[in-house]
C-alpha cells in the first residue's frame, strides 16, 4: 500500500519542491494543506492548483482566519502574550492551528506520515512537531530540509530540472512568515546585526518618519476580548484586521530584536504587528484600571510564562491550560473602553472608562472632596518601614 504524506503546504518554493522530492523519496502519494490565516499574498485558489501541478494527490486549501484570530490571536491578547517583552508571537500562534489541520487532513485521507519545510535551526520545527505529538502521536515526521540537508540552492535546481510552476530566485535575500496577527522576516542583510533595515523590509506597516493625520479610534473589551471599533461590533478577525490597517498606516508595530530561539542560539529577527501591538496596550491600559493589585502582579508572571511556552511550541501542554484557567479568571472584570491615538509609529492610550473600574476619583483626587483619610499614613508608614528598620539596627551593631 503506498504512504501518504500530508504536506504543510505554503505555496512557496521549499514546500513546492518537497511534492515531488517526497514522492520520489519514499514513494508516496502527497496531500498537500494550505491554511489561510489572513496573510494575504496569493489567491488560495492559484495556491491549490499549484500544489496539484507540483505532482500532489490532493490539494486542501482551509480558510482558518476566523478561527485563528478567535482561538489564537485573542488568548494572545488576554495572556498580553509578548516573548522577551516585545515579540507578539507571530508564527508560534499559528504552528499549532497549523497541526490541528494536518491531523485532520491525516485522518480524512489515511496519511501515516506528516512533513513540514522547517530546518534544523529554527524553533518552528519544535512547534510542529511538539503539537503532532500531543495530538497524533502515531503519525511519522518527515522534514526535508532538516532530514536531507535540503538548501535553497539545491531547491532552486531541483524545481529547474522538474519544469515545477513556481518562480525561483536568488534575489529576494529574506525569510518571510507572516499572517494575520503579523510578519516575521530574517536572513539576507538582517543577518549581520549592525545593519538596519531598509524601507523594502517591510509590509505591513509604513515609515513612521512620513507625516500624516493621527488616527484616533476607541476600542471597546468585554471580558477581555475586542468587540468593537468606534462603536462598531466586529468579528475578531475584522478587528484584528482593521486594527492592523489604522495601525500600520501609522507606523506602528515595528520591531527589530535580537531573541533567544528554543535551539540554544541568538537570532535576529525584524517584526511588523500593527495590530496586535496596539490591541495588547490598549488590553494592558484596561487590565490596569479593571484588575486588582496583587492579582495583576501575579498575572504579569503567567503571562510571560504562557509566552515563553507558546513560543517553545507547548501550545497543547497541560502548564499552559492551568494558567489560561487564571487568565480567564483574571479577564471577569476587563470590560469598557480604551480610546488610544496611532501617530508616528505609537499607540497611545488617552482615555479609559469602564462600568468595572477600580480607580476612585474621590479616593485619587488632590481637590476638594477628597476621601482618603491621609491621617491614617502616619501609621501605615511606619509599620511599613518596621522589617527594614529593625535590619538596619541589626546591620549597624555589626558595623
Amino acid at each position: 500500500m503506498t504512504e501518504r504524506v500530508v504536506l504543510a503546504y505554503s505555496g512557496g518554493l521549499d514546500t513546492s519542491v518537497a511534492i515531488p522530492y517526497l514522492a520520489e523519496k519514499m514513494n508516496a502519494e502527497v496531500i498537500a494543506v494550505a491554511v489561510d490565516l489572513g496573510q494575504g499574498g496569493e489567491d488560495m485558489d492559484v495556491i491549490q492548483k499549484r500544489a496539484l501541478d507540483c505532482g500532489a494527490a490532493e490539494s486542501v486549501v482551509v480558510d482558518a482566519k476566523e478561527e485563528f484570530a478567535a482561538d489564537f490571536c485573542l488568548p494572545a491578547l488576554r495572556a498580553n502574550a509578548l516573548y522577551m517583552d516585545r515579540y507578539p508571537l507571530v508564527s508560534a500562534l499559528s504552528r499549532p492551528l497549523i497541526v490541528k489541520h494536518l491531523v485532520s487532513a491525516a485522518q480524512r485521507f489515511n496519511g501515516t506520515i506528516v512533513s513540514h519545510g522547517c530546518t534544523g535551526k529554527g524553533n518552528d520545527q519544535v512547534r510542529f512537531e511538539a503539537g503532532l505529538a500531543a495530538l497524533a502521536p502515531g503519525l511519522r515526521v518527515v522534514a526535508p530540509a532538516r532530514d536531507f540537508a535540503w538548501t535553497r540552492d539545491k531547491a532552486i535546481e531541483y524545481a529547474a530540472s522538474k519544469n515545477l510552476p513556481i518562480e525561483t530566485s536568488k534575489k529576494n535575500p529574506f525569510s518571510i512568515d507572516q499572517n494575520l496577527w503579523g510578519r516575521a522576516v530574517e536572513t539576507g542583510f538582517l543577518e549581520d546585526i549592525w545593519n538596519g533595515p531598509t524601507q523594502d523590509v517591510y509590509s505591513y506597516t509604513a515609515d513612521p518618519a512620513q507625516p500624516r493625520a493621527a488616527d484616533e479610534v476607541v476600542i471597546t473589551f468585554e471580558a477581555g476580548v475586542p468587540v468593537k471599533l468606534d462603536g462598531r461590533a466586529l468579528t475578531p478577525y475584522q478587528i484584528v484586521a482593521e486594527m492592523n490597517a489604522r495601525a500600520g498606516a501609522q507606523g506602528v508595530g515595528r520591531i527589530d530584536m535580537v531573541e533567544d530561539r528554543l535551539v540554544g542560539i541568538k537570532s535576529r529577527e525584524v517584526y511588523e504587528a500593527p495590530g496586535a501591538v496596539a490591541l495588547i496596550a490598549a488590553h494592558m491600559e484596561l487590565e490596569n484600571v479593571t484588575v486588582e493589585r496583587d492579582l495583576a502582579r501575579f498575572k504579569r508572571g503567567v503571562d510571560q510564562r504562557w509566552s515563553e511556552l507558546v513560543y517553545d511550541g507547548l501550545w497543547f501542554s497541560p502548564l499552559k491550560d492551568a494558567l489560561e484557567s487564571l487568565i480567564d479568571d483574571a479577564q471577569k472584570y476587563v470590560t469598557g473602553d480604551i480610546r488610544m491615538t496611532l501617530h508616528a509609529g505609537k499607540a497611545v492610550v488617552t482615555g479609559r472608562r469602564s462600568e468595572e473600574s477600580l480607580y476612585d476619583f474621590s479616593l485619587a483626587t488632590y481637590d476638594t472632596g477628597d476621601t482618603f483619610d491621609q491621617s491614617l499614613a502616619k501609621g501605615f508608614v511606619q509599620l511599613f518601614s518596621l522589617p527594614a528598620k529593625i535590619a538596619a539596627a541589626r546591620d549597624a551593631k555589626r558595623a
